[in-house]
């Protein structure tokens, strides 16, 4: 195969005060801003299509602002979807990889390059993140899986078998026999588009539902996809709310595989649904789901105060506690609580909460009314059955904002340690010192989740210790840091139990999933004669 550039991760934008990228960021927010309603339709075999059954898409942060309005693919668009997926996908998958490395190329150059600044206002108006939050996912994280996924699969395709003499053994990396259904989650664009693009990459065509709260960066998104190059029909687009494409999509039987990230209840239903239809398919779907965590911060008595502290509300409060990554529960020594306590609850105070178009702005809106009033309900919980120590606010007057929120609770099974919440309300369990084992129980068995978490500690036998007892308690564990912000190439992402299957996306592994392999052996002189030596006579 022809060399292909070695990756890199994409360096992160500052966006400080006097340079350029945040003069061409404030531009264009305030262009994307003043401009009309953008019209989304769906997208199929590279037409548009208009339904005329609009879903409107909003700015979190002022949720009567209309950024968009999107037009639902009902159950004839999502079917015609799936037979334009289906007529491309003979072709697509013939076509050799580096013309399909060249597409995801390109694409992290122009995402990267000449619509860095659109890509990042779309992020942080449609999605209510902040400019760094924006950065480092919109941009950097999503430029890093389009050219990392190639390196990776690359890697696979070298990857063959031992040929003897005689003998030529190689592995056919083939895609799935049919379409992937991509499910997209509102909170992390770069996820969003990895999970139609991973697949696609491989030589498979996908059906793209993106949340409807994250269409408007989405749209984006696939504008670039189209500019560098991507084939029609090889990634169709049919937004929605999900039961009529879902409906659709898993009753086809060319679903050949469902990319999904998102609730682990929704992950669930799409597996009875598959088990429902299996009789239908002409072979078993891959399922590859990232779903839902109650991510935890483990702090033995030897860590350092200020930098746990830091730890807590840099995990818990980045972008409004709605990363499935966020720190939920926190488990903190009593010798060290006062000191944590404090630093916390000082450091929350100073986060401004508001519009991210103001660079002040450290927390902006949850995502929508539904997200608003189901923290706000967990508030209520903590006003009523705990202790509050920051925080504990609501107001969507003007956008979906919740203050964010410190607790402190006696009881380390309360609602608030063991449900997932996705919002900025971290909950805080004071343990005595010496029942730091009786901790480690405690941690790995609250929860049914095991997405991410961290251990604080300059005590290397107490790391090595938290690091055995918890080895399944999280996909992805951290030391001496907060369970946040894993790097394309660097840490893998991914959970087991009831977090998803941890196929590690941003890794060789999640690709491996959506390749077929076949195994060929070619012999260059065949045998001539069907007698073994064995069957020689005796002398």
């Amino acid at each position: 195969m022809i060399p292909i550039p070695t990756p890199i991760n994409e360096p992160v934008d500052s966006h400080a005060p006097g340079t350029a990228p945040r003069a061409r960021l404030e531009a264009t927010l305030r262009a994307m801003s003043s401009a009309p309603p953008l019209e989304i339709p769906a997208i199929i075999d590279g037409k548009a299509v208009r339904t005329g059954k609009l879903l409107p898409v909003s700015m979190p942060h002022q949720h009567r602002r209309v950024l968009a309005q999107a037009h639902e693919a009902g159950e004839a668009e999502v079917s015609a979807a799936i037979d334009g997926a289906m007529k491309v996908a003979t072709e697509w998958a013939r076509t050799p990889f580096e013309t399909r490395a060249a597409i995801f190329l390109r694409a992290a150059d122009l995402l990267s390059g000449p619509h860095r600044a659109r890509v990042n206002a779309a992020c942080m108006l449609g999605q209510s993140k902040t400019p760094h939050q924006s950065e480092i996912d919109a941009v950097c994280e999503l430029a890093d899986f389009w050219r990392f996924n190639v390196h990776f699969l690359r890697k696979l395709h070298d990857e063959q078998p031992l040929s003897p003499a005689g003998q030529w053994n190689r592995s056919d990396l083939r895609p799935l026999e049919g379409f992937v259904f991509a499910i997209a989650p509102f909170n992390f664009l770069s996820i969003a588009a990895n999970l139609p693009t991973a697949p696609v990459l491989c030589g498979n065509v996908a059906l793209w539902k993106p949340s409807t709260t994250s269409l408007f960066g989405c749209w984006y998104v696939l504008e670039i996809l189209r500019e560098a190059g991507l084939p029609d029909g090889v990634i169709q687009l049919v937004p929605g709310e999900g039961p009529v494409q879902g409906r659709v999509a898993l009753s086809s039987p060319h679903l050949a595989g469902i990319h999904f990230t998102g609730s682990t209840g929704t992950f669930k239903a799409l597996w009875r649904g598959v088990a429902d239809n299996l009789d239908r398919y002409r072979s078993f779907p891959r399922l590859v789901g990232e779903t839902g965590g109650k991510d935890f911060i483990l702090a033995h008595a030897s860590a350092e105060p200020i930098s746990l502290a830091t730890a807590i509300v840099r995990g818990g409060f980045e972008y409004q506690g709605q990363k499935c990554s966020a720190a939920s529960r926190v488990y903190v020594p009593r010798s060290l609580w006062p000191e944590v306590r404090d630093r916390a609850v000082a450091d929350t105070k100073q986060m401004k909460v508001g519009d991210v178009s103001d660079f002040s702005t450290f927390c902006g809106a949850v995502i929508d009314q539904r997200a608003y009033q189901r923290i706000a309900g967990y508030q209520k919980l903590a006003h009523d059955s705990a202790k509050v120590l920051v925080g504990g606010t609501s107001d969507d007057s003007e956008g979906w904002f919740i203050a964010p929120t410190l607790v402190e609770v006696d009881d380390p099974k309360h609602r608030l340690m063991q449900e997932e919440i996705f919002g900025p309300v971290v909950t805080v369990y004071v343990y005595d010192d010496a029942r730091w084992d009786e901790t480690l129980a405690l941690v790995d068995q609250t929860s049914p989740y095991a997405l991410t978490g961290a251990v604080i500690s300059r005590d290397r036998h107490a790391v090595e210790q938290a690091t055995r007892a918890l080895r399944n308690s999280a996909g992805n564990f951290y030391v001496n840091d907060k369970p946040t912000g894993a790097v394309v190439g660097q840490q893998p992402f991914g959970g087991g139990r009831q977090s998803g299957t941890n196929d590690k996306a941003g890794a060789f592994y999640n690709l491996s999933r959506w390749l077929s392999p076949r195994s060929i052996k070619e012999t260059f002189v065949p045998p001539t004669d069907f007698r073994y030596p064995y069957l020689g006579e005796s002398k």
